[in-house]
């Protein structure tokens, strides 16, 4: 009976983490356009999440894209074929780059040679996790150069060869990095779930 409901139990899982990494990814993209000032401030409105307010974006055509690109990375996700998301964001009329906000992607492999299911983490301490990670991007407006020009953004996936990418969505791309004489990085607090750990960084060209 046990071997029958193990799968079940491990699916359930797999499914509630990848649904709140992709939602992790959701506040954290609308928090850095909103804090760096991709768009307008006015397009942002104030909801309860993660036991704390955070902002998301009231245009349409945002929200619609930022919901496409997230559906497939939470198929992406169940199939363990996505390894690292990028927001850039970029000077609008010099195209150059100005930040990289990285999200590596990790999947947490159970201990080998264990037969007992290791205690699942509540998801209050993940929530906890997540909120101390978007505090700190709020933060990084302390010590991040201000942006005087307009900017646009992109989103990069990296995936693994064998994922299933829809050439209509998504197209091969400049990795749209930042010279390395004129980087600098800065390492930003993780989470993890059951499944899943997220790394996340963020790079900034630096005219020193």
């Amino acid at each position: 009976m046990a071997t029958s409901q193990a799968p079940t139990r491990q699916a359930i899982t797999l499914k509630g983490s990848c649904s709140l990494v992709t939602e992790f990814f959701k506040y954290a993209a609308n928090t850095v356009l909103f804090q760096r000032g991709v768009y307008p401030s006015d397009d942002f409105h104030m909801v309860k999440k993660y036991g704390q307010t955070v902002l998301v974006t009231q245009d349409l055509a945002l929200e619609n894209y930022l919901d496409r690109i997230l559906k497939q990375v939470n198929k992406w996700l169940l199939t363990g074929a996505v390894t690292q998301l990028v927001l850039v964001i970029i000077s609008k009329d010099s195209r150059v780059p100005l930040e990289r906000w990285v999200f590596d992607i990790n999947v947490i492999e159970p201990p080998s040679g264990s037969t007992e299911p290791s205690p699942q983490k509540p998801e209050s301490e993940i929530q906890a996790e997540i909120r101390s990670i978007l505090k700190q991007i709020v933060s990084t407006v302390t010590f991040l150069p201000i942006i005087d020009d307009p900017t646009v953004f992109n989103i990069l996936a990296y995936t693994k060869d064998s994922a299933d990418v829809p050439a209509d969505e998504w197209v091969d791309t400049d990795p749209l990095a930042i010279e390395a004489s004129k980087s600098q990085q800065v390492k930003l607090r993780s989470f993890s779930t059951d499944v899943h750990r997220i790394e996340a960084m963020v790079a900034y060209r630096y005219e020193g």
